[in-house]
């Protein structure tokens, strides 16, 4: 494992599908590993044309290419954490697994299995759910599905935070890694994520914000659990902060038209500096 020297900031490394509207994917991801104050490389999945109302197209990059991609990063920089987006074929699930299972073993991964946009889209092929839970699951830190995520990978509706709850714990059970279920599609007065590690679960609520509904909150908040984690912090400190500075950014979101955003600065135009 690559150590970073005490003056420079750590590196976080995101591999995910790159998308044209810039609120989710790649380059949410980067604005939040700059905003954490680490350092962002990138290992490239997929294109994606699409925004948050429509993906018009998809275009794969080749498995091979993927991999050297990870490899590039490794060879040149002290990565400290890895986070996981789109993925979109099983071949790059496998490849991904196979690189950071030889060249980042034992770093804390965050593994956000995107199945589908904002929109409702689909962004990964169906046969990736297993690729998924076969090769890569294993070796993360971290599992992160949102509601929807959640229901594939379990067969059955979640309709409550008690449904949450006991979902999660299912699912780390099953594949022996701790799972952060996010409760935010869901209704109430509180948007709550449930962790389930080691047969335990923990909640983490905040109020939830009328009318915000910003395309990318999923991705963003993975990516600041990366950040934090790839800081020293404990997976339930890393999930805290992340989750409070995500909260504190849905009173500001941006509106062009009919679409939703999540802004990474203070109102004003001053840096956003994470709690």
């Amino acid at each position: 494992m690559n150590s970073f020297p005490p003056d420079h900031p750590p590196v976080t490394l995101t591999i995910a599908g790159s998308d044209s509207s810039a609120g989710a994917g790649i380059q949410a991801d980067l604005k939040t590993f700059f905003a954490f104050h680490t350092y962002g490389a990138t290992a490239i999945t997929s294109i994606v044309a699409e925004h948050p109302g429509r993906v018009l197209a998809i275009s794969a990059v080749a498995p091979s290419l993927v991999g050297s991609q990870i490899e590039a990063v490794f060879d040149s920089l002290p990565v400290a954490a890895v986070k996981t987006g789109m993925l979109y074929l099983p071949a790059i699930v496998r490849e991904v697994a196979a690189r950071l299972s030889d060249l980042g073993p034992g770093l804390p991964l965050v593994v956000d299995p995107v199945l589908s946009a904002s929109c409702g889209d689909p962004l990964s092929a169906r046969d990736s759910l297993a690729a998924l839970g076969e090769s890569l699951f294993p070796l993360a830190r971290l599992v992160t599905p949102n509601q929807g995520e959640a229901e594939l990978l379990l067969g059955r509706a979640l309709r409550s935070s008690d449904d949450l709850a006991d979902a999660a714990l299912a699912l780390a059970k099953r594949f022996g890694v701790p799972f952060l279920l996010k409760g935010g599609h869901l209704s109430g007065e509180s948007a709550v994520d449930v962790l389930a590690e080691g047969g335990i679960f923990r909640s983490f609520a905040a109020p939830r914000v009328p009318g915000a509904s910003p395309h990318g909150t999923g991705c963003t908040l993975s990516a600041a659990i990366t950040a934090r984690l790839a800081w020293g912090d404990s997976l339930v400190s890393a999930i805290a902060a992340a989750k409070r500075w995500l909260t504190s950014l849905l009173p500001h979101t941006l509106r062009f038209g009919p679409y939703v955003f999540l802004p990474l600065t203070e109102p004003g135009g001053a840096a956003t500096t994470p709690p």
